[in-house]
């Protein structure tokens, strides 16, 4: 008969499962990190970004961890292949449209799975010899718990149209599969997920702050001139008026590595995106969509005697409309 302290994990098993909570955590954080570029929408780019921080902890927390249980540091380990699968059908989407099939897959079918399964190896870790793993599972749940509930904000925030809640739904379902195949991130099965609460979880506040920085972006802040300016300036870009855009540029701005870069497009509108204040100056930028496909210009502006001037002007994004129009 097993002695009543000792608890249902092995050394062993124990490293064996901090292994594979390591590597799934791990994927996801780098996942994450990827795609905060690639998002476009500010809520959910900051969302990832915020996340990445706390997996970041997890994964160190977990590696520190092993050494104690007679493990080598710092190691991740899959349960089996499934889960590898699993991990590769989750970072699959990268076009800057999939954002809600990111946020899907992390929010609403993985985090809330680790959050059942770090409860449920909680529930069963021995008080007396592992209160180091203990810790960190709490830890552990209590961040998680909190991304999913913001997650879900930001997921409802952006799931406006029919079509985009059934691509949330079919994206849902095949990883859900996925994920009952693996038996879990751990290999052993799926553990009941917590039945939510009914009052508004911590961590929703989290995510309605986010879509407040989103919105508070519809009005920017531009100094006098400056607006009637860079309309001008976007009308030009638009149309590939050449002298309307050098109307605007500063002597010594250079101009034709950013027209190169936009020839042949057709673009027929532009809009501003973002706009910083770095010391006496303006950083600006602007988006162009069209036929063409679309453009990110980003220029510099400095007041002067005769108004508004760009002194540096580059594109750093071009995407070009594929041959379907799609």
């Amino acid at each position: 008969m097993a002695h009543p302290l000792a608890g249902q994990f092995a050394v062993e098993a124990s490293a064996r499962r901090l292994r594979a909570y390591r590597y799934v955590v791990e994927r996801t954080m780098r996942a994450l990190g990827g795609w905060i570029a690639l998002t476009p929408e500010l809520s959910a780019k900051l969302l990832l970004g915020r996340h990445v921080w706390d997996l970041a902890q997890h994964c160190d927390a977990f590696g520190r961890r092993l050494p104690e249980l007679r493990a080598p540091a710092q190691v991740s380990e899959p349960a089996n292949a499934d889960v590898v699968a699993l991990m590769d059908a989750l970072e699959v989407p990268e076009a800057p449209g999939e954002t809600i099939e990111r946020l899907v897959g992390v929010y609403e079918v993985l985090k809330p799975h680790l959050v059942a399964v770090y409860r449920d190896h909680l529930a069963r870790a021995n008080a007396v010899y592992e209160p180091p793993t203990r810790l960190i599972l709490a830890r552990c749940i209590e961040d998680e718990a909190r991304h999913v509930a913001a997650g879900a904000v930001i997921l409802r925030h952006l799931t406006v149209t029919p079509e985009l809640a059934e691509r949330a739904v079919d994206r849902r379902r095949a990883l859900a599969g996925l994920l009952a195949a693996a038996g879990g991130v751990g290999g052993e099965g799926l553990p009941v997920p917590p039945a939510p609460e009914p009052a508004v979880p911590e961590g929703a506040e989290e995510g309605h702050e986010l879509i407040r920085l989103e919105r508070a972006v519809a009005a920017w802040p531009f100094p006098p001139g400056l607006e009637a300016t860079l309309r001008s300036f976007g009308d030009a870009l638009a149309r590939r008026e050449t002298d309307g855009v050098r109307r605007w540029l500063a002597p010594d701005c250079a101009w034709d590595a950013a027209a190169t870069a936009l020839e042949s497009a057709s673009f027929g509108a532009h809009r501003v995106v973002a706009l910083a204040r770095v010391g006496a100056h303006r950083l600006v930028k602007q988006r162009l969509d069209g036929p063409g496909g679309t453009a990110v210009v980003q220029s510099r502006w400095v007041a002067g005697d005769g108004g508004w001037r760009a002194v540096a002007v580059e594109v750093v994004r071009r995407e070009r409309a594929s041959p379907s129009g799609r």
